[in-house]
């Protein structure tokens, strides 16, 4: 008598997931040189003489917004201050695009605890640039 073996190979199956692609990741923003740079400061400069001409953040705040956990970026909103002067907010966004307004994390103790995200002001107004590097002939 002989021993007859039928191999069966499952199929495989294919699942297609379609996923939405956020458009809020690290990867937003990109280097555009000096010229290109210098080109749209002047046209905004020379189309809104009497603005702000810009705002410097420093280092310290914007690592402390960027090192919340799933933050992949800022959002920077315009604002009056209390004083009733131009400013900026700014606050961490998460993958999904929402603001990080709470934050979810677990203590030293293994619980579950709920902080708040970091929103944040204070920057300096910059009113005259000497340098002016973007108004070059």
């Amino acid at each position: 008598m002989s021993n007859f073996y039928i191999s069966i190979k499952p199929k495989k199956l294919t699942v297609m997931v379609q996923t939405k692609i956020s458009q809020f990741t690290a990867n937003v923003g990109e280097e555009i040189g000096v010229e290109l740079g210098a080109q749209m400061i002047s046209s905004y400069r020379q189309a809104n003489t009497t603005d702000t001409i810009g705002y410097f953040v420093g280092r310290n705040i914007l690592e402390q917004v960027l090192a919340q956990p799933g933050c992949v970026g800022i959002k920077f909103y315009n604002a009056y201050n209390e004083a009733g002067s131009k400013t900026l907010v700014y606050v961490g966004v998460n993958a999904e695009g929402n603001n990080m307004l709470n934050i979810s994390s677990v203590n030293a103790n293994g619980q579950f605890e709920m902080n708040q995200g970091i929103v944040a002001d204070r920057i300096r107004e910059i009113k005259d640039d000497e340098t002016a590097w973007w108004d070059f002939e």
